[in-house]
């Protein structure tokens, strides 16, 4: 099999390269520059917000940089594209895809690919989704459930690629164990590592023509950016402090299991 990646620049994208290019399959892998890990708050936020934020991207930055240490950089053993968002879908990106004729196409933490390319690639094609879809389709969606106070459906989709997003038909949900003194960023890179491993496992365990695949029937909720504003960090860290997940292994928040897709048996 001759897998091609198409991923973000950031330590999480690049760790599930590094586990998926630890398979032997990845013939190419195209890197689209990610924008800055941690970004300033917005001007005219009160001071409580101002303080959440600068926390919470701070937090985000420190968890992701722990959990995925030595990801900083890509196995030279792999043909590497650099692409930005605005030449992501440019031919020179369709060509170079097309001429590695590979079997499966991945897509992780990039932005909308172009009908002209997904129909460059492969036939088999599908998208890392981070969050569990259709409950949690669209940005920012490792936050919502916990905003919810739902950290157990905090995870990860494969789906099959399409034009809509976060819509095609699912492969697999992952989701990680939860471990006290959790917070969320660390629910969400162990979603990651998850997935990544998940990811071995059905490469390795399947051919692509006896996968199944389920579909979307729930419309679920499209999160778009403009839903999110710092103020919803108050519940994380005034309200919990982030200590969500404990409150959940308590008992404290109750419990709804969600009804994950499944490509093999754990």
């Amino acid at each position: 099999m001759k897998v091609v990646l198409l991923t973000g620049s950031h330590p999480r994208h690049l760790h599930v390269v590094n586990q998926l290019v630890n398979t032997g399959y990845v013939v190419g892998h195209v890197i689209e520059q990610r924008e800055e890990f941690v970004p300033q708050p917005p001007s005219g936020l009160e001071e409580q917000d101002r303080l959440n934020f600068i926390r919470h991207f701070a937090d985000r930055d420190y968890s992701e940089q722990t959990f995925f240490a030595g990801n900083d950089f890509i196995l030279e053993s792999v043909p590497t594209l650099n692409v930005t968002m605005e030449s992501l879908n440019h031919q020179a990106t369709i060509d170079w895809v097309t001429l590695l004729d590979a079997d499966l196409m991945i897509s992780y933490g990039v932005h909308k690919l172009s009908d002209e390319l997904l129909a460059a690639g492969p036939t088999d094609a599908w998208n890392i989704h981070g969050g569990l879809s259709p409950w949690y389709r669209g940005n920012t969606t490792l936050f919502w459930p916990f905003y919810n106070l739902k950290p157990n459906w905090a995870g990860m989709t494969i789906h099959k690629l399409s034009s809509r997003l976060d819509a095609g038909d699912i492969l697999h949900h992952s989701v990680p164990k939860l471990e006290y003194g959790d917070g969320i960023h660390d629910v969400a890179n162990r979603a990651v590592m998850q997935v990544a491993e998940d990811l071995k496992n059905i490469l390795k365990t399947f051919d692509l023509s006896e996968l199944k695949y389920s579909k979307q029937k729930s419309a679920g909720k499209l999160y778009v950016t403009t839903d999110w504003q710092p103020q919803h960090l108050r519940v994380v860290y005034q309200l919990f402090d982030n200590d969500i997940v404990d409150h959940f292994l308590d008992g404290k928040l109750g419990y709804l299991e969600p009804p994950l897709v499944k490509a093999f048996i754990d």
